[in-house]
C-alpha cells in the first residue's frame, strides 16, 4: 500500500491526538441481518472503501460493536492488516450496545454495568487485533440502571489500565454531559449533526467548544439522503432490511422536503466545484465546536464523494446563507440553520 497522502488536522479535544476533519465511519459496513442493518453488501467492497479513504490521508476510522453485531469491527481489522504500523490510522469503537445471540432482529439493550463494558472492551480488541482501542465511546445513556456516571467512571478505569487511549461518550446531552464531568468526564462528544438534525447547534456545540471537548459528528449527510445521490424511487425502493426503510425522514412529507434541500444545494456544489456530499459534509464543519465528521462509505466512490470536505472545499460566509435560506424556506428537519456567534475553537495544525 502507498503512504497516505496528507490532510489538514485538528487536535481532538483534550486528547493528544491531532485528526483528519473528516474519518471514514463503520457504520454501513455492519451491512445486515441486525436490527439496525443497511441491507446486503459486498465486504470486500467495502474493505477497499476503507484502504482508499486511508491512502488518501482520512486518519482515523468510527466503528462500534453493535454495528453488523461485531462484523464492522472484523472488516476494519481486515482492511488495516496489510497497513505498516506507522501509517494505520485511529480506529475509535463503542459500548453499550448489547444484543440477543438467540435473536438478531432484536433492538440492542443499552447496558452500562461495568461488568459488561469491561467484557465488550475485551470482545472489541480482539476482533479489531489491537491491543489499545485509541477512543472507546458509550454508545448510548445506560437503560439498565447505570449511571452515566459509573459507566464513564469505568471507561477512566480502562484508560487507567491501558486498554483505551481516550474516553468518549456518544448520544448524551448537556445534563449528563455534566454528570459524566462529576468522574472525570468524556474527551470527545459524538452527536448526530446534519443540515436536517440540527439539534446539537442549539446547546451541545457551545457546551463543548467552552469545554475542550472534542466533538466528531455523525450522520452528515443524514444517512445518504444529503448525499446528492438520493431519490424518491430510491427511498421507495429500499429493502426491508435496510434501516432507513423505516425512518420519517425517508418518507414523505419529509423526504420532499429534505431533496428540495438538496436541488438547492446543487449550485452552491458547482459553484465550489465539488460535489453536493462534500457540501453538505463541510456544512458540518463550519460550525464552531465540531472538530471533525464522520462520513459512512460501502464503496471507494463513495469516499471520493465526500473528501474534499476534508480541506479542499470550505464554505464562504455567502454559502453558508444560502443554505440557511434554503433550509428554512423548505422547513427541512429541525434545529438552527445558522450558527450562534463564533466560540472558542481548535485551529488547524
Amino acid at each position: 500500500m502507498t503512504a497516505p497522502e496528507s490532510l489538514p488536522t485538528v487536535r481532538l479535544g483534550r486528547t493528544d491526538m491531532s485528526v483528519t476533519r473528516v474519518g471514514f465511519g463503520a457504520w454501513a459496513i455492519g451491512g445486515a441481518g441486525w436490527a439496525f442493518g443497511w441491507g446486503a453488501q459486498d465486504d470486500a467492497e467495502a474493505v477497499e472503501a476503507i484502504r482508499a479513504a486511508v491512502r488518501s490521508g482520512v486518519n482515523w476510522i468510527d466503528t462500534a460493536a453493535v454495528y453488523g453485531l461485531g462484523h464492522s469491527e472484523e472488516l476494519v481489522a481486515r482492511a488495516l492488516a496489510d497497513i505498516p504500523a506507522d501509517e494505520r490510522p485511529y480506529v475509535f469503537t463503542k459500548c453499550g450496545l448489547v444484543w440477543d445471540e438467540s435473536d438478531f432482529s432484536r433492538p440492542p439493550e443499552r447496558v452500562g454495568a461495568p461488568s459488561s463494558i469491561r467484557a465488550e472492551v475485551e470482545a472489541s480488541l480482539r476482533r479489531l487485533r489491537t491491543e489499545r482501542i485509541d477512543l472507546y465511546q458509550l454508545h448510548w445513556p445506560p437503560q439498565d440502571g447505570t449511571s452515566i456516571a459509573d459507566a464513564v467512571g469505568t471507561l477512566h478505569e480502562l484508560r487507567a489500565a491501558g486498554k483505551i487511549r481516550a474516553v468518549g461518550v456518544s448520544n448524551l446531552s448537556v445534563g449528563q454531559l455534566e454528570e459524566a464531568a462529576t468522574v472525570g468526564g468524556a474527551d470527545v462528544l459524538q452527536p448526530p449533526f446534519s443540515m436536517i438534525n440540527r439539534l446539537a447547534a442549539t446547546d451541545l456545540l457551545p457546551y463543548c467548544a467552552m469545554r475542550d471537548i472534542g466533538v466528531i459528528v455523525y450522520s452528515p449527510m443524514q444517512s445518504g439522503l444529503l448525499s446528492g445521490r438520493w431519490s424518491l424511487e430510491r427511498s421507495q425502493s429500499l429493502p426491508e432490511d435496510d434501516w432507513r426503510h423505516r425512518s420519517p425522514e425517508f418518507v414523505r412529507p419529509a423526504l420532499d422536503r429534505n431533496l428540495a434541500l438538496v436541488d438547492a444545494l446543487r449550485p452552491i456544489a458547482d459553484r465550489n466545484g465539488t460535489t453536493v456530499a462534500a457540501v453538505a459534509v463541510a456544512w458540518t464543519l463550519s460550525f464552531d465546536g465540531v472538530t471533525a465528521a464522520i462520513v459512512g462509505a460501502r464503496r471507494p466512490d463513495q469516499v471520493e464523494a465526500w473528501l474534499p470536505a476534508g480541506g479542499e472545499v470550505v464554505l464562504s460566509g455567502g454559502d453558508l446563507d444560502e443554505i440557511a435560506t434554503a433550509i428554512e424556506r423548505h422547513g427541512a428537519g429541525e434545529g438552527p440553520a445558522r450558527q450562534s456567534p463564533a466560540l472558542p475553537g481548535s485551529a488547524l495544525v
